[in-house]
Formats: structure tokens, sequence, C-alpha cells
């Protein structure tokens, strides 16, 4: 079998006394860091052409998921992108000030505003996503689909179950 750097590691989990399953979740969790910076170093590397950091690139390709009209409130875009109000309010700005995206008021709520999508944002947010999709597939050339497909519904598993339990 091959072997990777956390295999390095696994020597000395033992030594110290660990039990075979939390070696086990180290292995899981080292590996499912190293994946995610892999991807993220690739995306970041397309992002950085456009001009965008990480986070940008998320608001936008959520808000681009939408459909027209490509409008969220910033609660709803911090919900589903993990952020905190203030985060999201701060890569907001500088999404308006580059004008990708515009702040609407919301006529049903007073107290709130949309967020949407410009033209040149849509524009913007369907290159950002080509390059991420680009990255996404470089980076995962020569993996088997049947690993892939194992990999992320091994993973879903995982996410349920670790949910349900910080729920």
């Amino acid at each position: 079998m091959n072997q990777d750097e956390v295999d390095g590691l696994v020597p000395r989990w033992r030594a110290a006394g660990l039990s075979p399953s939390l070696i086990a979740s180290l292995e899981l969790s080292k590996r499912m860091s190293r994946v995610n910076l892999l991807f993220e170093q690739a995306v970041k590397a397309e992002l950085t052409e456009l001009g965008l950091t990480y986070a940008e690139f998320d608001v936008l390709a959520a808000l681009a998921r939408t459909g027209p009209p490509h409008r969220l409130k910033p609660s709803e875009l911090a919900r589903a992108l993990f952020l905190t109000s203030g985060g999201t309010s701060n890569v907001l700005q500088r999404l308006t000030a580059a004008g990708y995206v515009e702040r609407e008021d919301n006529p049903g709520d007073a107290r709130s505003r949309w967020v949407q999508l410009t033209s040149e944002g849509l524009r913007v947010a369907n290159l950002a996503l080509e390059g991420s999709s680009r990255a996404h597939t470089e980076a995962m050339a020569g993996v088997p689909e049947s690993t892939l497909r194992q990999a992320a519904d091994a993973l879903r598993e995982l996410t349920l179950a670790l949910g349900r339990r910080a729920r």
C-alpha cells in the first residue's frame, strides 16, 4: 500500500499509547485537512488571476447559484457560507466597491436588505466557477472516479453523524 505523510505520524501516536480508534480519527482529520488545503491552494491560484479572495469567491458563487435575480439577504449568505455577520459584511463591502454586488432595500422587510449580483459580478462569478472547476479537475487528475465517489460517500456519513452530535 502507498504511504503518505500522515502514515509517518502513526508510529508516534502508537508509541504514545493512543487507541486504534483515536489514531484512525487523527488520520482522518489530518488527511481531510490536507485534501482541503490542496483544493484551496489550487482554487486560490485560479482566483488570484481574477483578483478575488476565497471568501469573495464563496459569496459570488453562492449568489450565482441562486439563479436569477441572483440575490440573497446577508444573513442567508452568512448561514450558507458558515461566516460571521461581521465577516460577511467585510466581504460584501469589498465586492460592492468592486462593482460585483449591489445592495437593495427589501420592500417586504424594512429591517433587511438584499445583496444582488451585478451583471459584472455574474460574469466574474462564472469565470471564478469555471476556474474552480478546472482546479478541482486538475487536482483530482489520476484519481479513479470510484475512489472519489467512495470518499465522498464516506465523508457524507461522517458529517451526518458529527452533525447529529453537534445538535
